[in-house]
């Protein structure tokens, strides 16, 4: 029996949380961690599915007939399953000859599935590659977003990502993402720290569009910050960077920045990543700050060396 294997990045946004919908340019990286998808042939109009989490227990699965991938379903099962059968439609709706046969498919995350470093957006990824169909266009169907998780799905280095025109990132025009070499001389006073709390991207796109600040001015200096970021060659101007960051993010959202909320006492800058109040913090620290956080609460520190790609 035919079998093939795909392979996708995690990822983290380091700057334009949020504003990367509206055209700020953001500096993002690909991850260690990622998602792997297995598939092989089978007899019977059917797709077995079968999901591991980063331990190899299963945390999903079902099966489906090619018959209901193609024709559409009623909502009767449970919520991971309705929307992996979306997923698996769309995949067929932008490749009709996808699906024609049956498969044995088993997942497997190399991240706790909390970590937010995109289960989703891997999952995309490998499900377009099977079905030789075009990731952004894939999301677009589905989860929906900036699409900067896609371009580090398919990036082994550091990427800086940007749209325009419409903002919509699945036309290939309206979308520009360019490797840099970003390599900082001080990273490792870098970490990443968990939050113990898993942000819902789409709740936190949905939040941010219902905001009807002008944030023209802020896109811009927030693309500037990036700019600069990337060629900053000490730490504590790139503290400043991160500090200004917060506050123009904080400016638009109308949310304190986390520093201010839960380390007012931190010796170091620290930066939320992504949708703000969960998933990863970005902290800089010239001293293991492992003792401080866990004093906190927060057990999960991940050096930068150990994270990024």
């Amino acid at each position: 029996m035919t079998s093939e294997s795909h392979y996708s990045n995690g990822k983290l946004l380091l700057t334009g949380e949020y504003v990367v919908l509206d055209g700020a340019l953001s500096l993002a990286v690909p991850t260690t961690f990622g998602q792997y998808l297995k598939i092989t042939a089978i007899d019977g109009p059917k797709v077995i599915w079968k999901s591991l989490n980063y331990e190899n227990n299963v945390w999903f699965e079902d099966s489906f007939s090619l018959q209901e991938i193609t024709i559409g379903f009623q909502k009767l099962r449970n919520d991971k399953a309705n929307r992996l059968l979306e997923i698996l439609q769309a995949a067929k709706q932008l490749n009709p000859a996808f699906l024609n046969s049956g498969y044995q498919v088993e997942t497997k995350l190399t991240f706790p599935q909390d970590w937010g470093l995109g289960t989703s957006s891997t999952l995309i990824n490998n499900i377009a590659n099977w079905a030789q169909v075009d990731a952004y266009k894939l999301l677009g169907l589905t989860f929906g977003g900036s699409g900067y998780d896609i371009a580090c799905a398919q990036n082994d280095s550091a990427i800086t990502y940007q749209l325009k025109n419409s903002f919509d990132c699945t036309l290939s025009e309206n979308r520009t993402v360019k490797q840099t070499p970003f390599n900082p001389s001080f990273k490792e006073a870098l970490y990443f720290v968990y939050l113990n709390k898993k942000q819902n991207s789409r709740d936190g796109i949905a939040q941010y569009r219902a905001y009807t600040t002008n944030k023209t001015q802020v896109v811009k200096e927030i693309s500037n910050i990036t700019t600069q970021l990337i060629d900053c060659s000490n730490i504590s101007d790139f503290n400043l960077l991160l500090n200004k960051h917060e506050q123009l993010i904080s400016s638009i959202i109308h949310q304190v920045p986390v520093k201010e909320k839960l380390f007012s006492d931190f010796n170091g800058a620290i930066k939320s990543l992504g949708a703000w109040g969960g998933d990863f913090v970005m902290v800089t620290s010239e001293e293991n700050p492992s003792k401080y956080f866990k004093n906190k609460g927060f057990e999960t520190m991940i050096p930068y060396s150990e994270i990024i790609k």
